[in-house]
């Protein structure tokens, strides 16, 4: 029997978490690594948190850029100063770019760095024209404007 992995769509896409659920339940998958190492947290019920281990990077070394419903962060270490022999290099310092895919109504509320990891924080931001809104069930008032232009255009 042929599985597959649907882990790589859902891997760099924020606010999908319903079909990420249903996917994960349905086909067990093993996670690739990838540079850097990344978290992506629900934190409540609109929000969101995407956390980053970006050890060796500055936050001037950083970019996060919001483009057409795609968050793109990426990294490159300036090299100035002297360089010392090194013997092992266990922390990554090279340059990234990562891309993560954002629902629609995801918005970046900002983003700091603490103790290495970079934490983005995301909101679902729903514009009111989308919000479920409560429809009052009248007698000869609303029936009466729908009827009548001119009191319908006083209305609005």
């Amino acid at each position: 029997m042929t599985t597959v992995d649907f882990a790589p769509l859902f891997r760099t896409a924020i606010g999908f978490d319903r079909l990420a659920r249903l996917v994960d339940t349905t086909a067990s998958s093993q996670e690739a690594q990838s540079y850097p190492p990344y978290n992506i947290e629900k934190t409540g019920d609109d929000t969101y948190r995407l956390t980053m281990a970006v050890a060796g990077f500055r936050p001037e070394d950083l970019d996060i850029t919001v483009k057409d419903n795609t968050l793109f962060v990426s990294g490159r270490v300036a090299n100035a100063g002297q360089k010392a022999e090194i013997l092992y290099r266990g922390i990554a310092g090279r340059a990234f770019e990562r891309r993560f895919v954002l629902a629609d109504h995801i918005v970046v509320e900002g983003a700091d760095v603490q103790h290495g990891l970079l934490h983005v924080g995301l909101k679902r931001v729903v514009p009111e024209a989308l919000k479920p809104r409560k429809i009052v069930i009248g007698g000869g008032e609303a029936a009466a404007i729908a009827n009548d232009p001119q009191q319908a255009a006083q209305a609005a």
